[in-house]
């Protein structure tokens, strides 16, 4: 099935050393990379904002950033859900944040073919889908988190899960770059692969006005092929607003640039290459002077909302700008023709 746009475009660049200054200048001197100046530090957006260092070519500083992330890691495998200034703002521990480290490590190892690199972090990866993979149910779903008291909270998110879908298969690719087996994560994978397709009532059905729960299931490569070009289409109109990109949720009218820098990567990922460009065109000029884009736009009005400039916006206009221009040879972590060569299972 094709995704039918029925628009032209004029091909844009982006300014990456701008983009990437923007991003090392909220970069802490501890490695650490919060939301914004000032603002809380989500683990799961830090190692996305690693990853657009890492295609900027600001290798020693995205190497900064994971080495926070290891010093941190508690002995269990989790980071909190958030900080501020050093201080556990949010004292969840979440599977989707425990697993997404080893997505980071493995597109850096892409772009640098550092088997050192893969080396040292390979506990901070390993402990990281350990404590995800506990969490698994005999459904295959994940549950999203325990609380600071370490009781689990038996809520299955279809978004989260398909993240720790595509932080599984990192991990499986590392391991086996470092001659490791795990097969209790490739059966984890494959049972939340079958709960993803195929058991859908199973998530919390609440989160489906979020744009992710549409096509996080494509990104990860758990949905593929003719399923997953159905899955885009039969949503398209709901979440798509030409021009303006991706709305955050179905019923607001607010579209937001990591969002859409996020559906041109699942586009690149299935190969929809020619549509990925013309929605990838769509955010290019919502930009400040400096580089960083804009955290959302009110379509209606075009109100810049919020003003917050943050970094993990601009990591993912990043990663979607690799996708498209193959800037670095990690720009088909995502592809999936890229992980059936792979053969990690």
């Amino acid at each position: 099935m094709q995704l039918f746009i029925p628009w032209s475009f004029a091909e844009e660049t982006v300014d990456i050393g701008a983009v990437a200054t923007f991003i090392s200048g909220i970069q802490k001197e501890n490695g650490e990379i919060p939301w914004s100046e000032e603002g809380k530090t989500n683990p799961w957006d830090h190692v996305e904002s690693a990853m657009g260092l890492s295609v900027a070519g600001r290798l020693k500083e995205a190497e900064k950033a994971y080495e926070w992330m290891k010093k941190t890691q508690m002995r269990d495998g989790t980071w909190w859900a958030a900080y501020k200034h050093g201080i556990p703002d949010d004292r969840t521990k979440d599977a989707n944040i425990s697993s997404y480290i080893a997505v980071g490590v493995y597109h850096h190892y892409l772009v640098t073919g550092n088997k050192e690199f893969l080396k040292f972090m390979w506990p901070s990866v390993k402990y990281g889908i350990d404590f995800a993979v506990s969490l698994q149910a005999s459904t295959g779903v994940i549950y999203w988190a325990k609380n600071s008291r370490g009781v689990v909270d038996p809520m299955a998110l279809l978004t989260a899960s398909s993240s720790v879908y595509m932080s599984i298969k990192c991990g499986l690719a590392i391991a086996l770059c470092l001659d490791k087996k795990r097969r209790d994560w490739e059966q984890a994978l494959l049972k939340l692969g079958l709960a993803i397709n195929n058991k859908p009532h199973l998530f919390n059905m609440m989160k489906s006005r979020f744009s992710m729960d549409w096509y996080y299931p494509v990104l990860c490569g758990a949905v593929t092929g003719g399923d997953a070009r159905m899955r885009l289409h039969k949503s398209w109109d709901k979440f798509v607003v030409p021009s303006w990109g991706v709305r955050c949720v179905s019923d607001q009218p607010w579209t937001t640039m990591a969002e859409t820098s996020e559906l041109v990567l699942t586009l690149a990922a299935i190969e929809e290459h020619q549509k990925a460009k013309i929605v990838f065109n769509w955010l290019i000029d919502k930009k400040y002077d400096d580089g960083s884009f804009w955290m959302g736009v009110t379509f209606q009005d075009g109100v810049i909302w919020p003003e917050e400039k943050t970094s993990w916006t601009a990591a993912a206009v990043l990663l979607a700008y690799d996708a498209l221009n193959h800037l670095t040879p990690a720009g088909h972590l995502f592809n999936h023709r890229f992980w059936n060569e792979t053969k990690v299972i």
